[in-house]
């Protein structure tokens, strides 16, 4: 109930339908229950002798009219409410995804908050828009019916009452399996969507590994489980299904019993008899279809409780009041004692780093995988704030800025190169560089995205598609991205990793030359000793430590094999 509870500003953001729903669904009741009324009263008429049924038939005949408009208005005002919930949760959730550092992708699967953001608020969606629907109908029918009933003949309801401490306590335990059961199912479903989306991600390493049945067996494993998941939840609702409509059929079996009896003895009429079983299949059917409610709320619930597990996971960078932000870049850096640790994770991947960067330096950073270079350039580039020490740009400290500061920075100001080229595919390489500036940034902004594209040697590619570009020029793709935003500072990180050695070194000699010209502050990451030795410094790292800071012609000597000179 905790969270369902909190999908209550949800609904009060869209209080009008939402009452006017309600409001439908008692109505509709209402007029249910004027049913059986009019119906006694012909059928008493008939046993009196009396055959004049006009007014009871345009009695039915109205209510019933009357119930189904109640009926279609308020099926139609709750279900755009599970619309609209639906549409502020998933937008809640994208832009809170926007917001998230390293730490929480590291902890949290694509497939697995690609499940949440899809299945689970499709689940929320459906709670909302029929299970409220549902309960409202089960809760009002139950109500209304006992209310009309005990009126009728107080004695006979009385009977209901003893069946429903056994029904009550049923229920309570069914739903907690429920409850146990569906999070399981939407546990198998998100390991079922990383399955896919990673299998997907990397299809053309497992066909050029030869791994394709391995992988297959592997799916099949996931979906079994998944599917043995499904099969437990299915077996506990078909227990509900079974259980219920048996204590409901035990309750209708006491009340024709008795109720038989006073109709015999003369102690009411026959048509009051057939209303008050009328009204009994109202109370009693919120019993038949507990299973389906219960089955409903509870899965419903589960979803609640993983989406909001995601909403309450604050972002690494906090919201906090802006301060003053550097204006300029020159790309002068410094870093005091910066230490970074994943979440759950046993050691810092950055520990300890204090080093500066001068305006303009071309730099290198080395080291064995896993030595934190990536996780520093993560940092430098803002894309995640140090858990202690900090980190100074142009003086001011980046870590006291917000996160529309941060990402100010990092649209204008900072240049990413990633060993992946990121482009959209169904994009041409123009439209790619373009990415970068706000709606394309008009004419100015086009005319800005061709010169980075000449620059970096594309400018009679820049109508093609990545798909018909080769990984060389896709890179170039990615430099030019970089460059519309007329960077100060340059992160590349492996540039290079993916291309062949004539690509790596163009892509190489690229960033050399808008080092030169433009006197933009490069760092490069690479595992690749001939880069290093050509750039102005070289920081070696192991085990998120700086363990050297070397120029170039330190670097070249503390190798074992002299290297050629600087390209």
């Amino acid at each position: 109930m905790q969270s369902l509870l909190r999908l209550l500003p949800y609904l009060t953001r869209h209080a009008l339908p939402f009452w006017l729903g309600n409001g439908g669904l008692l109505l509709a009741r209402v007029f249910e229950a004027l049913i059986p009324l009019f119906l006694r009263q012909g059928i008493d008429s008939l046993a009196d002798g009396n055959t004049e049924l006009v007014f009871p038939s345009l009695g039915i005949a109205a209510c019933v009219i009357a119930r189904l408009f109640c009926i279609v208005w308020s099926r139609r005002a709750i279900r755009r409410l599970g619309i609209e919930v639906a549409y502020d949760l998933r937008r809640r959730v994208y832009e809170h995804l926007q917001y998230q550092g390293s730490r929480f992708f590291a902890q949290h699967a694509i497939g697995d908050l690609m499940a949440r953001a899809i299945n689970d608020i499709q689940l929320i969606r459906q709670l909302v828009g029929q299970g409220t629907r549902t309960i409202l109908v089960l809760f009002f029918s139950g109500a209304v019916g006992f209310a009309f009933m005990l009126q009728l003949a107080p004695s006979l309801t009385l009977l209901l009452l003893p069946p429903l401490p056994f029904i009550t306590v049923a229920a309570y335990f069914l739903a907690k399996r429920v409850y146990v059961a569906s999070t399981a199912v939407q546990e198998g479903f998100s390991n079922l969507s990383d399955q896919v989306q990673g299998n997907l991600s990397g299809i053309r390493t497992i066909q050029a590994l030869g791994q394709e049945e391995a992988e297959i067996r592997r799916f099949a494993a996931v979906n079994g489980e998944y599917a043995e998941r499904y099969y437990d939840l299915m077996h506990i609702n078909a227990l509900i299904g079974s259980l219920m409509p048996m204590l409901g059929a035990s309750c209708t079996l006491i009340i024709i019993a008795v109720g038989g009896q006073q109709v015999l003895e003369g102690s009411i009429s026959v048509g009051t008899f057939t209303a008050f079983l009328w009204y009994v299949g109202m109370v009693l059917w919120p019993v038949r279809e507990a299973g389906n409610m219960v089955n409903l709320v509870q899965r419903g619930a589960a979803a609640t409780t993983r989406i909001f597990e995601i909403l309450d996971h604050e972002p690494e960078i906090e919201d906090r009041p802006a301060s003053d932000a550097p204006t300029e870049l020159h790309g002068a850096i410094e870093l005091r004692d910066l230490h970074y640790r994943y979440e759950d994770a046993a050691v810092n991947a950055v520990d300890g780093i204090s080093m500066v960067v001068e305006p303009g330096e071309l730099l290198s950073i080395v080291g064995p995988s896993g030595s934190g270079k990536s996780t520093l350039m993560n940092i430098l580039g803002c894309l995640d704030v140090p858990t202690t020490g900090r980190y100074v740009l142009e003086g001011e400290d980046v870590g006291q800025l917000n996160d529309n500061q941060l990402a100010e920075l990092r649209g204008s100001k900072i240049g990413f190169i990633f060993q992946t080229y990121n482009l959209l595919p169904r994009l041409s390489a123009l439209a790619n560089v373009q990415l970068p500036l706000l709606y394309g940034g008009g004419k100015e902004g086009r005319q800005r995205s061709i010169t980075a594209l000449e620059k970096v040697g594309l400018g009679s590619r820049m109508k093609h598609r990545p798909v018909e570009l080769s990984g060389g020029e896709q890179q170039r793709v990615g430099i030019a991205r970089a460059l519309v935003k007329n960077p100060s500072i340059i992160l590349a990180d492996e540039p290079t990793g993916n291309l062949d050695t004539k690509s790596g070194n163009d892509i190489m000699d690229i960033l050399f030359q808008l080092h030169r010209d433009d006197g933009i502050t490069v760092l490069i990451v690479t595992h690749d000793p001939e880069v290093a030795a050509s750039t102005d410094r070289v920081v070696s790292m192991r085990d998120g430590s700086v363990v050297g800071d070397q120029t170039s012609e330190e670097y070249v000597r503390s190798l074992s094999a002299p290297l050629g000179g600087p390209r």
